[in-house]
């Protein structure tokens, strides 16, 4: 292969795909809408609270209205000898927005029943306070009415309330803070991020071989370099492509962040409770949320976090980032390649990609998973096979992996990429020319057996 030929096709590859108004408008967008991802949930949590609504009570079972007291969200006015199907036909005109029944009190079982009325349909926060309230004043009922003296108290007393902090110990011996939450949305992005780089931009090899082949230009093409410099060099050129635009996605999107953080994040947590904050993470526990909201009312606002993100070991993950990502592209792009070669329009591509697709979807669907259980049989087989390791070793990477994990699936994604790759140029060779046929995996079989 000479590399003077194939550096000029990089280059061509290269200027191609930049040049393009659509890279130009991905690589200025997605740095926005990232952006907004980062900051929306802020403004979306303080702009979300329920307005307060009037609720009117019937309480038959005397137990339920002392424990319902006014908030921000709600007002409640108890009434008494007012019939419920009155209520309900007139509850707008009244001016309230949802009527509470409780039934009598069950003596036997000790409970009781309750429903809502509303003309339009309350919120879920509202609905679980409510629902909350009304379990409370039963079991304070229960309480009072099991006989044993100082039951509430003892109750109270039996009742623990541990709260485990985690840490994590370098060689030295220090601590440093390690909450899980953070680990699993470093991880599930890491995983999601390498699945979109290899499938967009091995997806964008085989649109552009199948539009040469489609154009005929490929035929002037080989006429002056070979097949399998031609399919290298383009391989290449989009994945420096691809590396372009991540560094710039990068760049501008931590550059917006900085900027609207540095201008209004103060206003944007002003307010904001950190007991919400905590609970709308998604991973967390009650248990976990409790013990960091306590840990985060020590260290300052979201210390605990950012204690946890300046504990990653960002020099490994940016490394193994690049190196999984170079060679998980080069594998799956010459595959794609191949199929590219093998047809004439994009249609024809369905049949001939269901063996890639699935490895892909596999792994991350292995990767989502893989903060539940980051060192266990499934994820390790994920990580080490070269199919699905570039998206699985990199959802690993925040809970650590031993050095020679790390080594012994980037020399098998390299040695299963040689081998993809020599036979992918086989057939890029033969279908590269192929006119006027659909092909199918019989005559793929057929090329890679040519000599």
């Amino acid at each position: 292969m000479n590399l003077h030929t194939t550096g000029i096709i990089i280059s061509r590859e290269y200027l191609n795909k930049v040049k393009k108004k659509s890279f130009l408008i991905t690589t200025f967008l997605v740095p926005v809408l990232f952006a907004a991802l980062c900051i929306l949930p802020s403004i979306i949590m303080l702009g979300t609270k329920e307005s307060s609504k009037n609720i009117a009570v019937i309480d038959n079972s005397g137990i339920v209205a002392p424990v319902l007291e006014d908030s921000e969200t709600a007002t409640y006015t108890v009434l008494e000898g007012e019939s419920v199907e009155k209520m309900k036909l007139s509850l707008e005109s009244l001016g309230y927005d949802a009527l509470l029944v409780v039934s009598p009190l069950d003596v036997e079982q000790k409970t009781l029943s309750a429903d809502v009325y509303s003309n339009k349909p309350m919120g879920m926060d509202l609905n679980e306070n409510l629902n909350s309230k009304i379990n409370s004043a039963v079991e304070a009922y229960r309480i009072e009415q099991s006989g044993i003296a100082n039951l509430k108290d003892i109750m109270k007393e039996v009742k623990a309330n541990v709260k485990m902090h985690s840490y994590t110990l370098d060689e030295e011996g220090k601590e440093k803070v390690s909450e899980s939450g953070v680990y699993m949305m470093v991880s599930m992005l890491l995983g999601m991020v390498i699945y979109m780089f290899i499938t967009l931009f091995g997806g964008m090899v085989m649109s552009s071989v199948i539009e040469e082949k489609a154009s005929r230009v490929v035929e002037v093409l080989v006429s002056s370099v070979k097949a399998t410099e031609l399919m290298f060099g383009k391989i290449i050129g989009v994945a420096l492509v691809a590396l372009t635009q991540f560094f710039l996605w990068i760049v501008l999107t931590v550059s917006i962040v900085g900027i609207v953080g540095a201008v209004s994040g103060k206003d944007l947590l002003k307010g904001a409770d950190t007991t919400e904050i905590v609970q709308n993470v998604g991973g967390l526990s009650a248990e976990q949320s409790e013990a960091v909201t306590e840990a985060i009312s020590d260290q300052g606002e979201m210390g605990v976090i950012l204690s946890t993100i300046g504990n990653l070991p960002f020099g490994q993950i940016i490394i193994c980032f690049v190196l999984f990502f170079i060679f998980g592209y080069m594998l799956y792009a010459s595959l794609f390649a191949a199929i590219g070669s093998a047809v004439e329009n994009e249609g024809d591509t369905q049949q001939l990609q269901i063996p890639l697709t699935i490895p892909l979807l596999l792994g991350f669907f292995i990767a989502i998973y893989a903060f539940k259980a980051p060192d266990s049989a499934l994820v390790f087989w994920g990580s080490m096979i070269p199919f699905t390791s570039p998206i699985v070793m990199l959802a690993r990477l925040p809970f650590g992996v031993p050095l020679w994990e790390l080594v012994l699936s980037i020399v098998l994604l390299i040695a299963t990429f040689i081998v993809c790759a020599w036979l992918s140029a086989k057939i890029y060779k033969v279908g590269i020319l192929m006119f006027g046929k659909k092909s199918t995996w019989k005559d793929l079989w057929k090329w890679l057996k040519q000599k």
